[in-house]
């Protein structure tokens, strides 16, 4: 089951960064320039031939130009599409051109300097991205070799952007002059502008994406985080586990210790009984053994589940199946004294090795004094492993 849960969360996991990976992704075409400054630098030419619709395009007869840049702006522009600029012009009207009906006989300066209240009619049509057009009127000045008028001016044009601060101005200027005895004249300009401290803002479509965009970014964040709950939840389970096993074996040692001390114990309290002797050729237990199989006895009460091996043995005197015999005489004797304590028979284990575990070296080959021979007339305890 915790397998499976693993799986379920890394699937949606993986499914949650499938989603991620094709979540929208916001670019230049997601916002507009809010607001901005700017300056422009390029050419101006000026058709001062007479009537401001006629002629439109006379370059070659009407316009008038110098060979370097010539005019010169600076403007603030607002997110609600105004804008205000600034701008300063400068050229020669050129000798034989047509300048108020009249062919010019030699040059004159022209210098102007107008103020244009713009605005950006992607605000009506929608926004282009890098195409930028506009309308503008506003006041002007301008001076033809000392002579001075003041104009109305009306001015349509587009900026092509490049880039977000490069873009290329290109208009045309209507300019009426605001005293009968001056004459109207046109004036259009081609140059580069240049856009700073640049503010901008998402379009709908932009706070849409944006939208979306932190709603899939919360998503993969709130996945995460259940999927790393869910983790740690599966680690404290595992190590509540582990350490219910710890405390479990712990327990366990404890016991297998305490039994070990226990029986090291028991083992200890036999060891120390002496052992049970019978007289030559005799399977009757003496009267000085018979309290050593009592504090046997009372060791096993107190221990019920305790299991003891008795031995019984005899010297080598004697042929070896007679002593066989007298062996099993000698074990039956000692449990028969034994059970009669309220020991049960299962607790004891009986063997009978008639000589073949002698303590010395007294065997058939061997003559020993009886006093060594005793040493191997007897019964023995040992505790068997539980």
């Amino acid at each position: 089951m915790k397998h499976i849960k693993n799986t379920f969360l890394l699937l949606l996991l993986f499914i949650s960064n499938s989603v991620l990976a094709q979540t929208p992704v916001l670019t230049v075409n997601d916002s507009i320039t809010k607001s901005y400054w700017m300056v422009s630098a390029g050419y101006n030419f000026v058709d001062d031939s007479g009537a401001i619709f006629d002629d439109l395009v006379a370059i070659k007869s009407s316009w008038n130009a110098v060979a370097y840049p010539s005019q010169l702006s600076i403007g603030k522009f607002f997110s609600n599409g105004l804008g205000v600029e600034a701008l300063a012009s400068y050229l020669k009207y050129n000798k034989g051109k047509l300048v108020d009906g009249q062919i010019l006989d030699n040059e004159l300066d022209f210098f102007s300097f107008d103020m244009r209240l713009n605005y950006d009619l992607n605000k009506l049509i929608g926004e282009t991205g890098w195409f930028d057009p506009y309308i503008g009127i506003g006041p002007g000045y301008s001076n033809i070799d000392g002579m001075s008028r003041y104009t109305g001016n009306a001015t349509i044009g587009f900026r092509a952007w490049i880039t977000e601060k490069i873009g290329l101005n290109l208009n045309a200027s209507g300019k009426w002059s605001t005293k009968s005895a001056a004459t109207n004249y046109k004036q259009y300009t081609a140059g580069i502008s240049y856009r700073f401290n640049i503010k901008k803002q998402l379009t709908e479509d932009g706070e849409s994406k944006l939208a979306l965009i932190e709603k899939l970014e919360q998503d993969r964040i709130n996945d995460s985080i259940a999927f790393a709950n869910q983790q740690e939840k599966e680690r404290q389970k595992q190590l509540a586990v582990e350490e219910e096993k710890a405390r479990l074996a712990k327990i366990k040692k404890e016991e297998e210790e305490a039994k070990a001390k226990e029986l090291a114990e028991i083992k200890d309290a036999i060891s120390s009984l002496e052992k049970i002797s019978f007289g030559f050729s005799s399977a009757i237990l003496k009267s000085e053994s018979r309290p050593t199989i009592l504090k046997l006895a009372k060791i096993l009460e107190a221990h019920p589940d305790l299991v003891i091996e008795i031995s019984a043995h005899t010297d080598s005197r004697g042929a070896r199946e007679f002593n066989q015999k007298l062996s099993e005489k000698r074990l039956k004797s000692t449990i028969d004294y034994l059970l009669s304590f309220d020991v049960k028979a299962e607790n004891v284990v009986g063997k009978a090795y008639g000589e073949d575990k002698l303590l010395n070296e007294c065997d058939d080959h061997v003559k020993c004094s009886e006093d060594k021979h005793k040493v191997n007339r007897r019964s023995e305890f040992k505790v068997l492993e539980r």
